[in-house]
C-alpha cells in the first residue's frame, strides 16, 4: 500500500469529508463518493461540501463522484464512513468493485441491528476480506474540528500490525496524529458505546443538570463499556485510551457531538421522531443502543445505561424518569 495509491471514501457526509482533508494533507489523492450528484458537483466546482461542512475549503487533491466504479478505480485503500445501519445494504453494491488487494478502513461507530455484528465483522462477511485487510479508525474526532485542522489524535486498529502501521503513515497529517493497535474489538466497542453514553449525558444537560451529574454518567458509562468489551476479549487499556476514554470525553462534552445534541433534545422533551425530522445528521447511538443492549444481555453483562437510553429513545420512558431510575438503583461497590 503505497502513498501514491488513491483513497476512495464512501461517503461524503461530515466525517467522510473531514477525513478526506486529513488524507489529502498527508499526501494522498482522495476521491469521495457522494450519494447525491449535487454534493459531488459542489465539491468539484466550489471546493466545499456546503450540506455537511459549510465554509470549509477542500484541498485540490480531493475530488468527488456519484459513480461507484469511478470512485473505486485504482483505489488501494477504501474508507467507509456511512451510517452503520446502512452499511450492509450499501456494501453489497460496492463490494464487487473493490480491489482484492485494497485495505478496507471503517470510520463507523455502531453495532448492526439484528445480527449484533461490529462493523468490521459486517465488512468481512459481505466482502470476504480477511482480518489483515480490515482496519478501523476511532478516537476523539469531531468532524468540524478535524476539518478546521485543529490538532487531534486517533487509533488505527488492525489485526495485522504491519497493515495498521501502513495506514498510520497514510493518515499522519500535520494536525492529525494516529496511533496503532491490534485490538479491533476494543476500538469498535469503545466507539459504539460512547454514543449511547453521549445520549445519556445529553439528556442530563437537556434536563438542566450540571457537571456533577454529567461526570457521574460519563464515568459509569466508561465502566459499563469496559465490562462488555473486556468480557468479549478486548484489552482493558484500549478503553483507557483514545478509542475509549478519549472518544467518550469528546462525545459527551462537545455541543458539536450529534449524539450529545440528540440527547439534549430528548431531555428537553422532544420525541425521537421529532428529532429525526429536524436534522439530516445521524446520531449513531440512537440506532445502536438496542443492539448494544442486546449484545450485553447475550454476554451476561449488566448494562443499565444502554437499557435506560434504549427505553427513552423508544418512548417507553422519559429522560427525567431515566435519571430518577439511575439514582434509585440498588447500591453496590464501585468496582463490581
Amino acid at each position: 500500500m503505497s502513498r501514491e495509491g488513491k483513497v476512495a471514501i464512501f461517503s461524503a457526509g461530515s466525517w467522510g469529508t473531514a477525513f478526506s482533508i486529513v488524507l489529502a494533507d498527508a499526501g494522498n489523492d482522495v476521491t469521495l463518493w457522494a450519494r447525491r450528484e449535487e454534493v459531488a458537483k459542489s465539491i468539484n466546482e466550489q471546493r466545499e461540501n456546503p450540506d455537511y461542512l459549510p465554509g470549509i475549503e477542500l484541498p485540490r487533491s480531493v475530488g468527488a463522484t456519484h459513480d461507484v466504479e469511478e470512485a473505486l478505480d485504482g483505489a488501494d485503500m477504501v474508507v467507509l464512513a456511512t451510517p452503520s445501519q446502512s452499511l450492509r445494504g450499501n456494501l453489497v453494491e460496492w463490494a464487487p468493485h473493490i480491489s482484492e488487494d485494497a485495505v478496507i478502513v471503517s470510520l463507523m461507530k455502531g453495532v448492526e441491528l439484528g445480527s449484533l455484528k461490529r462493523m468490521s465483522e459486517v465488512i468481512a462477511e459481505v466482502t470476504g476480506a480477511g482480518p489483515e485487510r480490515i482496519a478501523v479508525i476511532s478516537g476523539p474526532n469531531l468532524a468540524m474540528e478535524i476539518a478546521r485542522r485543529e490538532p487531534a489524535a486517533s487509533v488505527v486498529a488492525c489485526a495485522d500490525e504491519d497493515v495498521a502501521k501502513r495506514i498510520q503513515q497514510r493518515c499522519h497529517a500535520p494536525a492529525f496524529r494516529p496511533y496503532t493497535s491490534t485490538d479491533v474489538l476494543g476500538c469498535e466497542l469503545g466507539g459504539a458505546y460512547k454514543n449511547v453514553v453521549g445520549l445519556a449525558v445529553g439528556m442530563a444537560v437537556g434536563l438542566g443538570f450540571g457537571d456533577n451529574t454529567t461526570a457521574s454518567v460519563i464515568t459509569r458509562g466508561l465502566a459499563e463499556t469496559a465490562r462488555l468489551a473486556t468480557r468479549l476479549g478486548a484489552n482493558p487499556l484500549t478503553l483507557m485510551g483514545l478509542a475509549g476514554l478519549g472518544d467518550l470525553v469528546a462525545t459527551c462534552s462537545s455541543p458539536l457531538s450529534r449524539n450529545r445534541s440528540f440527547g439534549v433534545k430528548l431531555g428537553q422533551g422532544m420525541t425521537t421522531e421529532e428529532i429525526y425530522a429536524s436534522t439530516r445528521q445521524v446520531a449513531e447511538g440512537a440506532k445502536s443502543c438496542s443492539s448494544l443492549l442486546a449484545l450485553a444481555e447475550r454476554t451476561g453483562v449488566d448494562a443499565p445505561i444502554a437499557h435506560h437510553v434504549d427505553a427513552v429513545v423508544a418512548g417507553r420512558m422519559t429522560a427525567q424518569q431515566m435519571m430518577d431510575s439511575f439514582i434509585a438503583r440498588d447500591t453496590k461497590a464501585e468496582v463490581e
